[in-house]
């Protein structure tokens, strides 16, 4: 029923849900798009005047709106403007509450790590004894709130934490002490954060290489476009997509682990780590198949 009166209301204002995420509404206004993200009942309004708008939900729709303004904390992420003026994100006021959590269930602070993993160590080879239903619940806790943070903005610790995901259910002792360590590296390291840089990025220097697709094993083919698609606006965005593959992270499985970053002009804006579905015997297949998922992913976008 939230969802039905939000719904009616943001139509009413002129606003569309995005055809990629439908949470996400849009309106053009002056040759830029307005834009209101919705997350439940948190709202974060993107515009050149979002007061308006805030006066609008709030007087026309009689939402009862709190904590309105610029945006400095949502959904677990400090935003920041630094010396230069360039917008930052960070989730330090949430790794704070997740350092206060640790402290209540082993009353003592993490122990500072400069690595979220120890190099060389391989996680499902523990032999340490089995948690107890107690310990395990700790340990699926730690995890999800160590998912969050990935979420969040600390894609430094994304292919560990991922890795540490895998013993949910039966974790050893040993598992246990290595989502420990994560924190330790969490608070030594807290003064990471994403600068969304809007400036182009250069890359000149990369080679053009041109390539023949007059065949295709496809056979005859066209790109589906939709017809519909929101009118280009604005300033040139230009995407750029890092991927790669570790053969063999699970050495008792044979599984590699995928590995992407995907960059806005010179902005983070969105990650991912998996282990791969498929077993690859060479480090060729292992990047090929990584380089798919990225290109997928790069459609997506």
């Amino acid at each position: 029923r939230w969802h039905d009166r939000l719904y009616d209301a943001l139509r009413d204002m002129g606003f569309t849900p995005s055809k990629a995420e439908a949470d996400i509404w849009y309106k053009e206004v002056d040759g830029l798009y307005e834009y209101i993200a919705v997350y439940v009942d948190d709202l974060a309004i993107i515009s050149r005047d979002p007061q308006s708008i805030a006066d609008v939900l709030e007087k026309r729709h009689k939402f009862k709106l709190m904590g309105t303004g610029n945006i400095s904390y949502h959904l677990g992420m400090d935003f920041f403007r630094d010396e230069d003026g360039t917008l930052c994100v960070a989730p330090k006021k949430y790794v704070t509450k997740m350092t206060q959590n640790f402290e209540r269930i082993f009353n003592h602070k993490p122990k500072l790590a400069t690595s979220s993993l120890e190099k060389g160590d391989n996680p499902e080879l523990d032999t340490s004894e089995f948690l107890d239903v107690e310990q395990t619940q700790i340990y699926m806790s730690l995890i999800g709130a160590l998912q969050w943070a990935v979420s969040i903005g600390r894609f430094d610790i994304q292919t560990v934490v991922m890795t540490m995901s895998a013993f949910r259910v039966v974790p050893c002792l040993g598992h246990l002490e290595r989502v420990r360590r994560i924190f330790g590296y969490l608070v030594k390291m807290d003064g990471a954060v994403i600068q969304m840089r809007t400036e182009i990025p250069e890359y000149s220097n990369l080679p053009d290489l041109q390539y023949g697709w007059s065949r295709s094993v496809y056979g005859d083919t066209s790109e589906i476009i939709p017809l519909d698609a929101p009118k280009p606006r604005g300033k040139l965005v230009r995407f750029a997509h890092y991927v790669d593959a570790n053969l063999m992270h699970d050495v008792l499985s044979g599984k590699s682990v995928t590995d992407i970053l995907h960059f806005a002009n010179q902005a983070p804006i969105d990650w991912y780590s998996k282990n791969r579905a498929t077993i690859e015997p060479t480090t060729y297949g292992s990047e090929f198949v990584a380089a798919r998922t990225c290109v997928e992913h790069a459609i997506d976008l």
